[in-house]
């Protein structure tokens, strides 16, 4: 009789050893048995509890062109340890002429040796969902201990023969260093060209990209929490990063999620989420390239223009960039600077949530409401699999809730008028081209720039009466910043959709 072997190890403890020793007996077998052995199919490091294995799959289909009569296995736990699946698959195996054959395991045909092959099958799939029990018990006790689960740690981190963590402070120096960069205005972008340069390597010992980084500027290992299923505990690992600084990263990560387009090419496009065209009110995004002489350009321009559904023409980069900035700068008064303190430091301390904190208070309540249904109904014997489903979701959903509070509440930071007021006195002082001045003064003053042909209207942050005038002067600038200085609660974020109203400035 032709035979195949089908040879498997799974990949929690065995080696490619098993491989071997599964052929030896196999083949001692077929000899014994006068069987002529013509193949083998082999799934390396894949559990048998499930049928989406590789070799498997193709000696199944490879059974229909009629080459074998039979498949010789170790044993039954090797073709499968899932009673529905052996079912299946034997059931399509028997159409095709091809029965499963085990080499340590003497089955006969007959009623007795069904009943046996059943029975065995039972504890193969009972053993397996044992060890699964085993190893993810393990697991738990482990992360209950913050212990290390196998998984990589992270640059940075290593563990001891303990299964504990432990920092390297070589690389925890490369850490601190991309975290100071990416918090002092550096874009990915800059930082992973200058750490392929330097060749500097991830935990993995792989290049860093912009998704690798990314993943490790969000990471709260670095701040303490060890993490697992979802689940965080403070203190549960060793800390590299101070909080001001993980959170201040935090902060600028989500900004950049809703600003497409800040960097195209070279430079970061400030304007981003508050140039908008005057034509069509749709945003003005960040544009570069590069002309037949190698000459690079950067421009804004209106995302319905780019769609050729709006007529306004782009705008140089840096024109109108420069031209923001000093309309600004000229708003910095000692008087001005000492109000926009004032306020900022009122804000800061104010104690109320903010909206997003809010809208989460009021999601994980209605969530906490409809567990509590879910429960209700469980207990009254109303379809248990489908309302014990549906609760493992909410619970799930309440969770990812719980650790989005945790993250908003956390960013709330407390500063005093005289820190603020030192803060905007330095900003001042810093050279005109400096990037990070030009960054904060447009985040501090400008909420929004509708931009035309032969002028732009600047919506500032100061005022809740804002006046719209043609061909202001810059003195009137000055009066209009001072009009209504007592209300502040129409300034505007970075990511506020819409202006509070218009001052217009010639261009």
């Amino acid at each position: 009789m032709n035979v195949v072997i089908y040879a498997r190890f799974s990949s929690h403890s065995q080696t490619e050893q098993s491989i071997e020793g599964q052929l030896k007996v196999c083949y001692e077998y077929a000899e014994q048995n006068h069987y002529t052995i013509i193949g083998e199919y082999i799934d390396r490091a894949v559990s048998g509890k499930y049928d989406n294995r590789a070799e498997f799959q193709r000696m199944i289909s490879d059974s229909e062109k009629h080459a074998f009569e039979g498949i010789l296995v170790y044993q039954l736990d090797r073709f499968a340890r899932n009673r529905y699946d052996s079912a299946i698959y034997k059931s399509k195996l028997k159409k095709n002429g091809v029965r499963v054959l085990s080499a340590r395991e003497n089955i006969t045909d007959d009623a007795s040796g069904i009943l046996v092959e059943g029975v065995l099958e039972s504890m193969a799939e009972y053993f397996s969902a044992e060890l699964s029990q085993k190893i993810h018990r393990g697991m738990e006790i482990n992360a209950q201990k913050c212990l290390s689960n196998g998984s990589n740690p992270g640059l940075g981190f290593k563990v001891d023969k303990d299964r504990r963590f432990y920092v390297d402070e070589d690389e925890a120096k490369i850490v601190r260093e991309i975290f100071e960069r990416y918090a002092s205005g550096e874009t990915k972008a800059e930082i992973v060209k200058d750490l392929k340069r330097r060749k500097v390597k991830t935990s993995l010992g792989n290049d860093f990209t912009y998704n690798s980084l990314s993943r490790m500027l969000s990471n709260k290992r670095y701040i303490g929490v060890y993490m697992y299923k979802g689940q965080e505990t403070p203190g549960g690992m060793p800390r590299i990063l101070d909080d001001d600084l993980f959170y201040k990263v935090q902060d600028i990560l989500n900004k950049n999620k809703k600003a497409p387009a800040r960097t195209h090419g070279e430079g970061e496009y400030l304007l981003t989420t508050k140039l908008f065209c005057g034509h069509c009110k749709n945003m003005m995004v960040g544009y570069g390239g590069t002309s037949k002489t190698g000459k690079q350009y950067h421009y804004y321009i209106c995302k319905e223009a780019r769609k050729k559904h709006c007529d306004k023409t782009i705008v140089g980069k840096k024109k109108i960039e420069d031209r923001v900035i000093a309309e600004c700068l000229k708003l910095l008064t000692d008087e001005n600077i000492k109000f926009i303190a004032q306020k900022v430091a009122e804000e800061c301390n104010k104690s109320p949530d903010n909206l997003t904190v809010k809208q989460l208070k009021k999601a994980i309540r209605e969530a906490d409401t409809a567990i509590e249904n879910l429960w209700r109904g469980i207990e009254q014997g109303q379809s248990v699999p489908m309302l014990t489903e549906r609760l493992n979701k909410r619970q799930a959903e309440k969770e990812v809730l719980e650790e989005q509070l945790a993250i908003e509440q956390n960013k709330r930071i407390c500063l005093s008028e005289a820190q603020i007021l030192a803060f905007l006195d330095f900003v001042c002082e810093m050279p005109l081209d400096d990037i990070n001045k030009r960054r904060a003064i447009i985040n501090i003053l400008v909420h929004s720039v509708y931009l035309y042909d032969d002028h732009f209207t600047l919506i500032i942050n100061a005022s809740k009466k804002p006046v719209s005038i043609d061909d202001i002067p810059l003195e009137e600038i000055e009066e209009a910043f001072n009009t209504d200085k007592t209300c502040t609660e129409q300034c505007s974020t970075m990511t506020s959709p819409a202006p509070p109203g218009k001052r217009s400035l010639s261009f």
